[in-house]
């Protein structure tokens, strides 16, 4: 069984929304395990044992999250032992032209550094899902995509 591990930093609840639609999406394959954890109760084992990880963080600054870049700072201790997962990430900003894409790339910036596998997009949302404020049905039909598509990519690989 491939597993997924979503990892999300949320302070409004609506990174929180996105991820349990990234779950949703997820869980549309057959064979994959799904677990969803804030990013402060995640630890580095949770990362060593997904196949997948996909990321989530509200944009600060055009950053991820401090609690987010935690866990990627934590992760030193395990370099090289991700590589080969697959990763993907999504972010809710405040609005548009704000940061979203640029939060995206950080997480996936930090994946690539760990040798994963990054899960894009070739039309539209090519770095992953994003929202302004609480995400629309369009932005979390766009989540479920991106947990279904990650898992189709784990899945493949995992054979």
């Amino acid at each position: 069984m491939a597993k997924i591990l979503v990892v999300y930093d949320s302070k409004t609840g609506h990174t929180e929304k996105m991820a349990f639609a990234v779950a949703e999406g997820a869980k549309q394959l057959s064979g994959v395990g799904i677990v969803v954890k804030k990013a402060d109760e995640t630890d580095i084992e949770d990362l060593l044992s997904a196949d997948g990880i996909i990321m989530g963080s509200p944009t600060y600054y055009g950053q991820m999250s401090a609690k987010l870049k935690a866990l990627i700072d934590k992760s030193v201790k395990i370099h090289g032992e991700l590589e080969g997962k697959v990763g993907a990430a999504f972010t809710s900003s405040g609005g548009t032209a704000s940061g979203a894409e640029t939060t995206l790339l950080s997480i996936l910036e930090a994946m690539l550094v760990h040798g994963m596998i990054i899960q894009g997009r070739s039309h539209d949302k090519h770095y992953g899902a994003a929202a302004v404020g609480s995400p629309s049905d369009k932005e979390l039909r766009f989540c479920k995509e991106l947990g279904e598509r990650t898992a189709k990519l784990i899945t493949k690989l995992k054979k």
